[in-house]
C-alpha cells in the first residue's frame, strides 16, 4: 500500500507519463475482458438466457450496486443470477463498466435507463435521459411520460419539466397536459423561463386544465393562478377573467392594488410582480413613409427603433388588430375602391395568409377584439368622395367567419374603439364631411345591444384611444386649433375629465401600455422631430423618451420580444 501512495505524486508530476500509464493499464484490462482471462465472476442472465463473464474489481469500481453485491453473502458465488434485466441490455452495461461508452438507441433507451437505475450506473442514466430528450420526436413525448412514471427517475422528471417549460405552448395543448398533477404544473408555471408569448397563454392553459375536472381541481385553482404574473395583466382582464374564478378574489385585489397604488406595494404579499424573462415585451409599429409601409420594433434598452420588415401593402385606411402572433389587416381602399379582404401577417415568420373576407366592404372603420371575436365597426362603404357612412357591425370567429350583429345607434367612420369590462366602446369620428362627433356608444356582446354613454368633452375625428388602469384615454390625431388635449373616461361614473394638455402639433396614444405605463407618439411644439413620450400619472405630465425620424404612425401594438427576436 505504501508503494501506491509513493507512486501517486510521481505520476501526477508528469501528466503525459500518467496518461500513458492509464492507457496501458486500461488496454490490458480490456484485453483480459475480451480474452475472458482472469475472470472471477459469471452472471447468468435470462430473456434470452446468456452468461456474461466479468471481473469483480472493475464492476465494483464502476457501480455501488456491484460493490455492495460482492461484499454481501451472494458476492462470493462464482455464478450470480440476474433476473430483472434482459441479457442484451445487461451485456451492454457490463461493457460500459470497462469502456465508459454506452450504445443507446431509440429502441433500447427505455430498457437501458431502467437497467442503469437498477445497477446504479449514474453516467448511463444521464446519457439515457439526455438521449431521450434530444430525440423526443422519435421516441414520442407520451412514451417519455410513461417511462418517467415507471422508473420514477428524478433526472428524467427534471429534464421533462425543463422540456415542458421550453415547449409550453405545444405541451399545454396536448392530452397528457390534462393529467398533470398540481405539483408538476405549479413547478412549470412558477418558472421565470416559461416559454410563452404572453402571460395570457399561461392563464389559458390553467383554465383548460381546470375545466377538465372542475370538482377535483377547484381547490388548487387559486394556487396555480398565484403563479401567474398578475401585475402584467390589464385591469380589465383581471376583473373579467380572473376575479370571477372561485377563490381568486383576493389575488385580484392584491394585483389591482399593486397596479394602482405604488405607495403600498411594500405591504403587499405578492409572489410575482415582475414579467417573466421570456415575456419581456416590446413595441411594434406600422409606419407609413410616403406610399411605403414599414414594421418597426422599439428597443427599450437602447431607446431606439429599428426596422423589422418592409410591408407590401398598397391599401390605405384599413383596420388593424393584433391576434395572437399575427397582425390582421382588415378592409381598406385602393384607388378609390373599398375592399372587404382580410389578410394576416405572422410576426414570427413574416408570412402572409388570406382569411375569410368581410360581408361588407369597409374603410375608415374601427376594429376591436373581445373574447376571441373580432368586430369591424362602421366605416365607409365606398370611396371617400360620395361614399356612404355605415352603421353596420360585423363579428368574426374562425368557426363561423363574419356575421352581422346589431348596428350602431349613429353611423360613423374615423372613430376610436376599445374594449373594457367585457364591453366595446366607440367614440368620436364623423358621419358627414363637416361634422365631427363627440358621441360615445357602448356594446354589450351578451345582449347584442348598443347604448349611448356620456359625450366626450370635445368632438374628435380619428381619435386614438387606450384602456389604461380601468379608464379610457382619448387623444385627437389632429386638432382644429392646433392644440392637443387628452381626456379620460370613467366607466363606473360615466363621466369624462381632462388630463395634462400636450403642446404638440399632432400626437397619438399607443395601442397598448408597456410596463404599466401609457405611451404616446407625437411631435412636441418645440421640436420638428416626432417622438415617443410616457405619461407620468403622479405629476400629470408627459416625459419624452426617443425620436422617430420621417415617419407617420398608423398602428402600434405590444408583443413579446420572443416574437421578433428571430430576425
Amino acid at each position: 500500500m505504501a508503494t501506491i501512495f509513493t507512486l501517486g505524486p510521481a505520476l501526477q508530476s508528469n501528466s503525459s507519463e500518467q496518461n500513458r500509464f492509464m492507457e496501458k493499464l486500461m488496454g490490458k484490462i480490456l484485453s483480459f475482458y475480451d480474452e475472458q482471462s482472469l475472470i472471477d465472476v459469471t452472471f447468468k442472465v435470462s430473456n434470452p438466457t446468456a452468461v456474461v463473464p466479468a471481473h469483480r474489481l472493475i464492476l465494483a469500481a464502476a457501480s455501488p450496486y456491484f460493490e455492495n453485491l460482492f461484499k454481501g453473502e451472494q458476492g462470493n458465488n462464482p455464478v450470480i443470477e440476474i433476473n430483472d434485466i434482459d441479457s442484451d441490455t445487461f451485456e451492454r452495461l457490463i461493457t460500459f463498466c470497462y469502456t465508459g461508452k454506452a450504445f443507446i438507441t431509440v429502441n433500447n433507451v427505455g430498457a437501458m435507463l431502467k437497467a442503469a437505475l437498477i445497477l446504479q450506473l449514474d453516467d448511463v442514466t444521464s446519457s439515457c435521459v439526455d438521449f431521450l430528450i434530444t430525440n423526443i420526436n422519435d421516441y414520442t413525448l407520451q412514451a417519455a411520460y410513461t417511462l418517467e412514471r415507471e422508473t420514477q427517475c428524478e433526472r428524467l422528471k427534471q429534464k421533462l419539466i425543463e422540456y415542458e417549460i421550453k415547449n409550453f405552448m405545444e405541451i399545454s395543448r396536448g392530452v397528457e397536459f390534462l393529467s398533470f398533477d398540481v405539483e408538476k404544473l405549479q413547478r412549470i408555471l412558477e418558472s421565470d423561463n416559461l416559454h410563452i408569448t404572453r402571460e395570457e397563454d399561461a392563464y389559458d392553459a390553467i383554465k383548460r386544465w381546470f375545466n377538465y375536472d372542475v370538482p377535483a381541481r377547484q381547490e388548487a385553482l387559486p394556487l396555480l393562478m398565484s403563479c401567474l404574473r398578475l401585475t402584467q395583466f390589464d385591469v380589465d382582464f383581471l376583473l373579467t377573467h380572473i376575479q370571477p374564478l372561485p377563490g381568486c378574489e383576493l389575488l385580484v385585489f392584491k394585483a389591482l392594488t399593486w397596479i394602482g397604488e405604488s405607495a403600498v406595494r411594500t405591504k403587499l404579499n405578492m409572489r410575482f410582480t415582475e414579467p417573466r424573462a421570456t415575456c419581456e415585451k416590446t413595441f411594434l409599429a406600422i409606419f407609413r413613409v410616403g406610399f411605403y409601409h414599414k414594421l418597426l420594433q422599439y428597443n427599450k434598452a437602447e431607446d431606439k427603433w429599428r426596422e423589422y420588415e418592409n410591408l407590401e401593402i398598397d391599401y390605405f385606411d384599413y383596420g388593424t388588430i393584433l391576434k395572437d402572433e399575427n397582425i390582421l389587416f382588415i378592409g381598406g381602399y385602393k384607388s378609390g375602391d373599398v375592399s372587404n379582404i382580410v389578410r394576416s401577417l405572422n410576426i414570427r415568420n413574416k408570412t402572409w395568409q388570406n382569411l375569410c373576407a368581410m360581408k361588407q366592404a369597409r374603410c375608415g372603420h374601427s376594429v376591436v377584439e373581445i373574447d376571441g371575436k373580432i368586430f369591424a365597426i362602421g366605416g365607409y362603404e365606398r370611396g371617400l368622395e360620395g361614399g356612404k357612412v355605415l352603421p353596420s357591425v360585423e363579428r368574426y370567429t374562425p368557426s363561423d367567419g363574419w356575421e352581422s350583429v346589431s348596428s350602431l345607434i349613429v353611423e360613423r367612420h374615423s372613430a376610436g374603439a376599445v374594449t373594457l369590462n367585457n364591453k366595446i366602446y366607440i367614440m368620436g369620428g364623423t358621419n358627414t364631411p363637416l361634422r365631427a362627433l363627440k358621441l360615445v356608444e357602448c356594446y354589450n356582446p351578451d345582449s347584442n345591444i348598443w347604448t349611448s354613454c356620456a359625450d366626450m368633452m370635445e368632438c374628435r375625428v380619428l381619435p386614438h384611444v387606450k384602456v389604461h388602469k380601468g379608464h379610457i384615454y382619448v387623444l385627437d390625431t389632429y386638432s382644429a386649433n392646433r392644440r392637443q388635449s387628452v381626456e379620460r373616461y370613467d366607466p363606473e361614473r360615466n363621466t369624462w375629465s381632462k388630463i395634462c394638455c400636450l403642446n404638440s402639433d399632432w400626437a397619438r396614444i399607443a395601442g397598448m401600455s408597456l410596463d404599466n405605463k401609457l405611451w404616446l407618439f407625437g411631435r412636441l411644439e418645440s421640436d420638428n422631430v416626432p417622438s415617443v413620450s410616457v405619461y407620468d400619472e403622479h405629476n400629470d405630465r408627459w416625459v419624452e423618451k426617443c425620436s422617430l425620424h420621417n415617419v407617420d404612425g398608423l398602428f402600434r401594438c405590444i408583443v413579446p420580444v420572443a416574437l421578433v427576436s428571430m430576425k
